[in-house]
């Protein structure tokens, strides 16, 4: 392990690689976990990652990988403090061999673990002394999710602060939720996380006193929780209601919802496509609120893009609870537009989260397009191999001009194959509406006879037999 001058907590990355989990995929997960980590704001110094039949129940590594990952955190590498794991002999017993199949299925690897295994405690303690405390991790990343008794065990083995995937995912989500809504959301998650994983400290606050209170702390905690969760969606609901009458005002206007996987593009591509100046940045979930703008320069009748929270592997369930209001824009959309980083060579696997999560929220039915984005990094060979594979998909890059004003004009011409033509006569006692029609149409020709304005127009369906019933004689 090296030493590091830079100012942020240093990071132990750790994984294991199930069956039916290639070698790609798991570096792929471990990379992504990497960047998540970063993101929260660590620097990653180091990754254990061992191939397992499945997590140890007590610790999710084996004994030897346990001890390889304290020995860099200068913890004990065992769980010899607080409340000892139970297991029956049985158990043991099973435990005990799958060990031995799994170190001989290992092979050299599994040499290196004895090895660590055989390290005394006290050569262990003289290399910690070597070097500076400020050098070791003092957190400790698992790319799973941990149960309460797991996460307790391995802070005790590595002497550490442990995170599993789904924590570090929350807490991003905590410090950058920016509105009203995004923060009581992602409060609403966090909470229904970490209530479970809410230990008993010891000392004088084993016991509430007072008031003959025979509650411990950490159950009064949890009331405190659940009456919060009640708060919190309560608030949410008006918050939604609101948010749906502004949908139904929008609801026969044009409008495209950028989805994808996080750090995909889409707010670069949003700002591209409407000149606003939402917040673009090179890390995982800088968006998690909902921006609506129109599409610039504008067109007749106008077209709304929408900017959506990215997805991820292994994103929590609760967060996609939470966040369900907010990806309504999606189901809600005329047309959906997949943005994919042609860059990333795990964009196929990516691309399946980003169904999968539409799939789970009934938006799979929404009509879409496929678009790679970040041409920019590919060569011609890479660009012109996508197009074979997906002849129907956009290739392009948010920071060309070019490519952006081609998107645009798609765009247009989508959704003017789904519009239809016909003739409206404005009566003149009727002039102070026309603005209505300007909005949910395309004024092709104007023409003025003793019973008003006549205007040829093109418009949605929907939007068409509304403006001709508004103006009925």
């Amino acid at each position: 392990m090296s030493t590091s001058s830079s100012p942020r907590p240093l990071a132990v990355l750790v994984g294991v690689q199930l069956p039916g989990v290639s070698d790609t995929d798991h570096a792929a997960d471990l990379a992504e976990l990497g960047r998540l980590v970063h993101t929260l704001g660590y620097e990653v110094v180091a990754t254990v990652s061992q191939r397992r039949e499945r997590l140890a129940g007590g610790t999710v590594l084996g004994t030897g990988k346990l001890k390889e990952l304290a020995h860099l955190t200068g913890g004990r590498g065992t769980v010899s403090s607080g409340a000892q794991e139970r297991k029956s002999k049985a158990r043991e017993r099973w435990e005990a061999k799958a060990e031995e199949a799994e170190a001989e299925a290992a092979g050299e690897e599994a040499e290196v673990e004895e090895e660590d295994e055989e390290l005394p405690v006290e050569e262990l303690a003289a290399e910690s002394d070597e070097e500076p405390a400020t050098a070791r991790p003092t957190v400790v990343v698992v790319d799973h999710e941990l149960s309460p008794s797991q996460l307790s065990n391995l802070e005790r083995a590595t002497g550490a602060q442990v995170l599993d995937r789904t924590g570090v995912i929350v807490d991003i989500f905590h410090r950058h939720a920016r509105s009203r809504e995004a923060k009581m959301q992602v409060e609403l998650a966090r909470l229904n996380y970490l209530a479970p994983r809410m230990r008993e400290s010891t000392g004088s606050r084993e016991r509430q006193q007072g008031r003959g209170s025979g509650d411990s702390a950490v159950e009064l905690d949890r009331r405190k929780i659940r009456d919060r969760l009640a708060e919190l969606r309560e608030g949410l609901a008006s918050i939604q209601q609101d948010q749906e009458n502004r949908r139904y005002a929008r609801r026969d206007q044009l409008r495209v919802a950028l989805v994808g996987y996080t750090n995909a593009g889409k707010s670069s591509l949003m700002r591209a496509l409407t000149g606003s100046e939402v917040l673009v940045a090179d890390q995982l979930f800088a968006t998690l609120d909902t921006t609506v703008r129109a599409l610039q320069p504008e067109t007749r009748p106008r077209v709304l893009v929408s900017d959506t929270v990215g997805f991820i592997q292994k994103l929590p369930h609760d967060l996609v609870a939470s966040f369900r209001s907010t990806l309504d824009e999606a189901l809600e959309a005329s047309l959906l537009l997949y943005v994919v980083d042609a860059s990333d060579p795990t964009w196929e696997a990516q691309l399946e989260v980003t169904r999968s999560v539409l799939r789970e929220i009934g938006a799979q039915s929404v009509p879409s397009r496929l678009l790679f984005n970040k041409a920019d990094r590919l060569s011609p060979e890479a660009r012109e191999a996508l197009l074979q594979q997906h002849p129907e998909a956009l290739v392009l890059s948010a920071h060309s001009p070019d490519d952006v004003a081609a998107l645009r004009l798609t765009l247009i011409e989508f959704f003017d194959r789904s519009m239809v033509e016909a003739e409206l006569v404005i009566p003149y006692s009727r002039q102070a509406r026309i603005g209505e029609v300007y909005e949910h149409a395309r004024v092709i020709s104007e023409a003025f006879d003793e019973t008003g304005r006549r205007l040829k127009v093109r418009a949605l369906p929907a939007a068409m037999a509304r403006l001709t019933r508004a103006f009925e004689a």
